[in-house]
């Protein structure tokens, strides 16, 4: 097992950067880019720290970090159902933690960082600190690689860790001062650039600076509800680095919604790129009153894009957070009402009793103004009774807070049909293939659009030529 260790190692000091196995054997399978299997157990490495602390390098139980695409990635291939090839993988990082130089570890973090590989990088610096755990170097490489995998609150924590033990390495002061700029917390940025004057600049403090001004600004604008300058201002606190600052990111979302642009909101929360944190972590950095406003915000996103059950459970989170808090209630109150309408609404509706679920939208719409979904909802009740001029109304409505709300767009088109509108319904149409170009039904309503309008035209100019 030694000389298989031993030989491993130096396989990777010749080949780095290679996505090749590196050393593949009976007992331990293992590739050069799954080096995050060195903890061997569940798909996440154990927290480094929780394994310092409990002096136990082989605790089994995953860290967890309430952060959304922010897996370690299938760094541990755990599907053997071999039990001989899993106890040998084991055996080998048991060895490879008590064999290998800690500072050899971090060699081999540092070329998995460069390669662009955050996870293998992220379990090397976990057996590093595992070994020695008093090297500020291990926490902080450690903290690049998790902020490179979108952990921040997790890297702030190993950053913090790093100048505990030493308060004078300017590098992890800079580090830490730039995730908390990340997070929307300038002043402790501001204080981490000023304490590592050696890593950061002039630029770094006025970026600090300007995000807590623009910061500032959103608060005020809020109070006096003007939600221009709100957006703008939160877009710029975004620009300025707070990327992933959740109060910026309830900020804008909240002002997109009072603007009536609903998709908009939703992506700010929703999007690719959208972090996620969990509260425990959120409530711990941010405190309890300024995560459940970003809560708030959430619910009141969700409900505008028609996931009332996710609203009333986020709201109900708030509430718990800050119970004094009337907005925080009536947002609670509000999503209640609105989700059991829309309940009752397609329980009436699966029934046939079309003017009975049309009321009972109506009554959701009277505490959720102008929401899409229930918009939607109604015109097809509207729709079913016959009333197409009072179901375009209604699917109009919804697409001015949600342009791209393509069902309401799909109705308001039927409906512009029935009533002998070719022209709007065409407009319609013509959107619709664009976003959904696959949908055979798409395709030949259009079709059939195309032709009727084909036809009144062509009448119309024979009638010209009669007279």
């Amino acid at each position: 097992m030694a000389a298989e260790l031993d030989k491993m190692i130096l396989d990777h000091q010749k080949v780095k950067g290679t996505t090749q196995f590196v050393r593949a054997t009976s007992g331990n399978m293992m590739l050069h880019r799954n080096l995050g299997n060195l903890n061997s157990g569940g798909g996440n490495a154990s927290s480094a720290r929780s394994s310092v602390e409990r002096g136990n390098a082989n605790n089994k139980a995953a860290t967890t970090n309430g952060y959304a695409y922010s897996g370690m990635g299938n760094i541990v291939v755990n599907n053997n159902k071999d039990a001989t090839r899993k106890n040998g993988g084991g055996e080998l990082c048991r060895a490879l933690s008590h064999r290998t130089d800690p500072e050899k570890l971090k060699e081999m973090g540092n070329e998995e960082y460069r390669q662009g590989h955050y996870a293998e990088a992220v379990a090397l610096y976990d057996q590093a600190i595992i070994m020695d755990a008093r090297r500020p170097a291990y926490w902080s490489n450690k903290a690049a690689a998790l902020a490179a995998l979108g952990r921040l609150i997790e890297a702030v924590d190993d950053c913090k860790e790093a100048v505990r033990i030493d308060p004078a390495y300017d590098r992890a002061h800079n580090r830490l001062g730039g995730l908390y700029l990340r997070l929307g917390e300038p002043d402790k940025a501001i204080h981490h650039f000023k304490q590592s004057p050696k890593e950061s600049t002039g630029a770094d403090v006025s970026r600090a600076q300007s995000v807590k001004t623009r910061i500032a600004k959103c608060n005020d604008a809020r109070k006096l509800r003007n939600w221009i300058t709100v957006l703008q201002e939160s877009q710029a606190a975004v620009t300025d680095g707070a990327d992933c600052a959740p109060q910026v990111m309830a900020l804008q979302a909240e002002a997109l919604l009072r603007l009536q642009r609903h998709d908009e909101a939703d992506a700010v929360f929703n999007g690719p790129s959208a972090p996620r944190f969990g509260v425990d972590e959120s409530t711990k950095l941010f405190g309890t009153i300024g995560h459940a406003y970003v809560l708030v915000v959430r619910a009141q996103v969700d409900m505008a894009a028609g996931r009332f059950e996710d609203a009333v459970s986020t709201a109900q989170t708030a509430c718990q957070l800050d119970p004094s808090n009337r907005e925080v209630a009536n947002v609670h109150r509000r999503a209640n009402v609105a989700a059991a309408a829309r309940l009752r609404g397609n329980d009436l509706f699966k029934a046939a009793k079309f003017a009975e679920a049309c009321a009972a939208y109506g009554e959701g719409l009277e505490r959720e103004p102008g929401n899409a979904v229930l918009l939607c909802n109604r015109a097809a009740c509207h729709a079913k009774l016959g009333r197409y001029e009072k179901a375009v109304e209604d699917c109009s409505a919804a697409l001015v807070v949600r342009p791209t709300y393509s069902k309401a767009r799909l109705r308001r088109a039927d409906c512009n049909v029935k009533l002998e509108r070719w022209e709007a319904s065409l407009r319609d149409y013509q959107v619709l293939i664009q976003e959904l170009p696959e949908n055979e039904d798409v395709k030949k309503a259009l079709s059939e659009v195309e032709a009727k309008l084909k036809s009144q035209r062509n009448g119309g100019a024979a009638d010209r030529f009669q007279h």
